[in-house]
C-alpha cells in the first residue's frame, strides 16, 4: 500500500534546504488536493494562504518563536478558520450545489434550514472549535499528498496566532490563523531524517 510506504517515509523536517523550491506545478496539486478535503456539511470555513516572499516570512518568523522552518523552507502554508459564521455561507454553499449539480434549491430547504439551526445553536467558542477542527482535515491531506509527491513538511502550531492575524491583516478578512505547514525539501544536515520513527505498537492504539 502506497500510503504507507509514504507515511513510513515522511517525517517532521526541522531544517529545510532553502536552495531547493517546490515547482508551481505540485503546488497546484497540493491546492487541488486541499480543495478536495472533506469538511463539516461540505462548507469548508476556511481559507488557506500560501506565502512564498522571504520578506513577509521574516516577519512571522519572529511571531513563531523564531523557528528557521518558517524561512528555511519553500513555502509557507497557513489555515485559516472564519471567525464568524451567519446564514449567508450556508447560502453560498447551496447556491454552489446548484450551480454545480443543477439540483433543486427548494428540495434542499429543510436541509438547508437544519445546518442553520443547528450553527445557530453553538456558542462563539464552539462554532470557533468546531470551524477550527475542519482545517486540520485539510492539513492532513496536505501532508499525505506531500509525502506522495516526496516533499517535505513541518505541520506547526508554535506561533502566536494573534501576531500572524495582525501581520497578515486576517481579522478584518473574517479570518484567523488555526494551524501552518512548511514544505520543501529536506537539508542534508537535518539530523531528524536518520531517527527512528516512534509510534505506540498498533495494539495499544486500537480496543
Amino acid at each position: 500500500m502506497d500510503l504507507i510506504n509514504n507515511l513510513e517515509w515522511e517525517y517532521v523536517t526541522k531544517k529545510f534546504d532553502s536552495s531547493k523550491k517546490v515547482s508551481e506545478k505540485k503546488i497546484e496539486q497540493l491546492k487541488k488536493v486541499i480543495q478536495l478535503s472533506t469538511s463539516s456539511y461540505g462548507l469548508q470555513l476556511y481559507k488557506v494562504l500560501i506565502i512564498e516572499e522571504k520578506i513577509l516570512r521574516e516577519k512571522l518568523k519572529s511571531a513563531s518563536y523564531n523557528q528557521n522552518q518558517i524561512t528555511e523552507a519553500s513555502h509557507l502554508i497557513l489555515f485559516c478558520n472564519y471567525a464568524t459564521v451567519n446564514e449567508s455561507h450556508i447560502d453560498e454553499y447551496f447556491d454552489l450545489k446548484y450551480k454545480t449539480a443543477q439540483l433543486n434549491i427548494a428540495n434542499y430547504k429543510e436541509y438547508s434550514d437544519f445546518i442553520k439551526k443547528d450553527i445557530s445553536t453553538k456558542s462563539q467558542i464552539e462554532k470557533d472549535k468546531w470551524t477550527s477542527n475542519q482545517t486540520y482535515i485539510a492539513l492532513e491531506n496536505l501532508l499525505n499528498a506531500c509525502a506522495a509527491l516526496k516533499i517535505d513538511t513541518c505541520p506547526m502550531e508554535g506561533f502566536n496566532a494573534e501576531k500572524y492575524n495582525e501581520i497578515l491583516n486576517l481579522t478584518k478578512q473574517n479570518l484567523s490563523t488555526t494551524v501552518i505547514a512548511t514544505v520543501g525539501y529536506r537539508s542534508d544536515k537535518d539530523s531528524s531524517q536518520h531517527s527512528k520513527k516512534i509510534r505506540k505498537p498498533i495494539e495499544n492504539i486500537f480496543i
